[in-house]
């Protein structure tokens, strides 16, 4: 007996005016709910809502693509080789926060990586094809291409950190999400010195990231006086924070106290201080930043850390995102807004 055909199957599949009719709202208040557009009532919302999940129904994309000339996708764009991306949990905390947003949203996610030179031009390409509706775009350096390939296309964009220049130079206002890295470094300081610390040593991020160079001003504004030969460069690794630490111990034997810019550095420079045989926290005690729970809570000691909201900061970089797409009011002016940080207790210091 033969199946059914492709027309009696399209037939079988519930509608929008079906949603519309079990909602008890008009086509036009579901189809905007549906496409994820502005100014419906949340009571009306939620019964839309509801309607789609009890019939099952699934937009069309091609037809809604040509009706809102939208393609239903996001670029995810992570300025990192891939070796970064799957070895440091901070990457997949935030494609995580970004990727359960997306799915509420019903939209879908293509991430594109840059490696190099070549790389940039290939995300250049694709975003001059019209494939994506918007850009999510984090972990940037001072000196790459990426903001002005964005700008050059107009595409909509959420940045994960602070944007930068080379050389601290101020550049077009955009939307971004950051968190409060100057005030947590800082706090991390002042824990340090709290619990009679007196020589403060810090493993910096790389120099081309605004995170790093933010933590390094707030170390600076704790201990204005310190030591410049105390402050070491890391490249945000486990094996840099290793690196970095034993240059520090080479160069400036004696540090009490080590602020680490990020938990992976901070966990290579627990290993080499315990290969010198220095004991942690007694006589070196090690403070991280990020609180990236399978790092901070499997070090020995566990690490005293700065958390931040990782997985939030995605799901706000999305809805801002959403809100810019859909023309909300005051869509079009850039945000900035900036999460608080705070300081995690644990036995390292």
């Amino acid at each position: 007996m033969p199946g059914p055909s492709r027309d009696s199957a399209s037939a079988a599949r519930p509608t929008l005016e079906a949603v519309a009719a079990r909602a008890g709202v008009s086509r036009a208040t579901a189809s905007r709910v549906v496409n994820g557009g502005a100014g419906v009532r949340k009571p009306l919302v939620e019964q839309v809502r509801k309607a789609v999940e009890e019939l099952g129904y699934v937009p069309n994309h091609a037809a809604r693509t040509l009706v809102t000339r939208r393609n239903g996708a996001v670029a995810v764009i992570v300025d990192e080789p891939e070796s970064r991306l799957f070895s440091d949990p901070f990457f997949s905390q935030q494609i995580r926060g970004i990727s359960r947003e997306l799915t509420l949203n019903d939209v879908q996610l293509v991430l594109l990586l840059v490696e190099g030179r070549g790389d940039a031009d290939r995300v250049a390409r694709y975003l001059a094809g019209g494939h994506v509706d918007g850009v999510l775009a984090f972990s940037l350096h001072t000196d790459g291409k990426l903001p002005e390939l964005i700008r050059r296309f107009r595409v909509p964009a959420v940045y994960g950190g602070r944007p930068g220049r080379p050389g601290g130079a101020p550049g077009p206002a955009v939307s971004y999400v950051d968190c409060d890295n100057r005030g947590g470094a800082a706090a991390a300081v002042r824990h340090l010195v709290s619990l009679g610390r007196h020589r403060i040593a810090h493993i910096a991020g790389p120099r081309d990231q605004t995170s790093a160079l933010d933590r390094i001003d707030g170390y600076r504004d704790v201990l204005p006086d310190a030591d410049p030969a105390l402050v070491v460069d890391g490249d945000f690794t486990a094996e840099g924070g290793a690196r970095a630490m034993a240059e520090l111990l080479d160069r400036r034997p004696g540090p009490d106290a080590v602020f680490a810019a990020n938990d992976l550095m901070a966990s290579g420079a627990l290993r080499v201080l315990r290969e010198r045989g220095l004991g942690v926290p007694d006589e070196v005690a090690l403070v991280g930043f990020d609180d990236m729970v399978s790092i901070a809570g499997a070090t020995d000691p566990p690490l005293t850390t700065v958390r931040q909201d990782v997985e939030g900061m995605g799901r706000l970089m999305v809805r801002m995102l959403m809100e810019r797409l859909s023309g909300g009011s005051g869509s079009e002016e850039p945000r900035a807004v900036v999460t608080p940080t705070e300081l995690v207790r644990r036995a390292s210091a």
